[in-house]
């Protein structure tokens, strides 16, 4: 696993995305630095999923402009994404890994190994050799993460992990993401779940209609939110 993320910090500079006139992110100036989870809450719609596909050149810019420790350009490959639902290839478990190790450039020798480690760290060991479709969808969110992590990133990005998990599959994920953290690996992760925030969140954004809201670290943000519509969220308020 990676030491302190090199690729930090990344910055949104005024970042916009109109698609047909409709208006998904609007001017967000942000800057992620490396150190704890970085999570974005927010109610459906409100542009985090938005914001992390465009970070990794998923979607383009309107206006704006997106940097990685201060370069333009194409993002860094030592930068993963997990999607809220990804796909799981016709084969084993290990060899899904296998497979993101290929495509990660990870010397053929070194890839059974390595497929190991990773299936150990989000617990799946054992099921390594089942077909990846036919696990439960809690085991296929952490293979995912097995998946991603085989870039060996110093910045992982998460859209919405443990949506539709059940507690016991949410806190497998959570305890990955603690663990990876804890590893040097900065992660951003979106979550409309306020107490997986208040669990994982170093600093957290609030977005609301592709706005950024408030940006500030998690104590202080359940603390002390600066804004009506913080205050509106964290009471569990609909946002409107």
């Amino acid at each position: 696993m990676r030491g302190p993320a090199s690729d930090l910090p990344l910055t949104f500079v005024d970042a916009s995305i109109v698609v047909r006139d409709v208006t998904i992110l609007d001017g967000i100036t942000l800057t992620i630095t490396s150190g704890p989870p970085t999570i974005l809450i927010g109610p459906n719609g409100s542009g985090k999923t938005t914001l992390l596909r465009a970070a990794m050149g998923l979607m383009p810019l309107s206006y704006g402009r997106i940097t990685w420790a201060g370069r333009d350009g194409d993002t860094p490959p030592k930068s993963a994404i997990m999607f809220q639902r990804p796909t799981m290839l016709r084969r084993s478990a290990a060899a899904n890994v296998r497979y993101a190790l290929a495509a990660a450039d990870i010397p053929r020798a070194h890839r059974h190994e390595r497929a190991a480690e990773l299936l150990a760290l989000v617990g799946l060991l054992d099921l390594g050799g089942r077909p990846a479709r036919h696990l439960s969808g809690g085991e296929q969110q952490r293979l995912a993460l097995a998946r991603a992590l085989a870039r060996d990133p110093t910045v992982l990005l998460l859209d919405e992990p443990t949506a539709s998990l059940d507690p016991y599959s949410t806190k497998a994920i959570e305890d990955i993401v603690r663990a990876v953290s804890a590893r040097g690996v900065k992660v951003m992760m979106s979550t409309h779940d306020i107490g997986q925030a208040k669990r994982l969140a170093g600093d957290v954004v609030l977005l609301h209609r592709g706005r950024l809201i408030e940006n500030t670290p998690a104590t202080e943000f359940f603390a002390k939110p600066r804004t009506e519509e913080a205050r509106r969220f964290i009471a569990g308020e609909l946002l409107v």
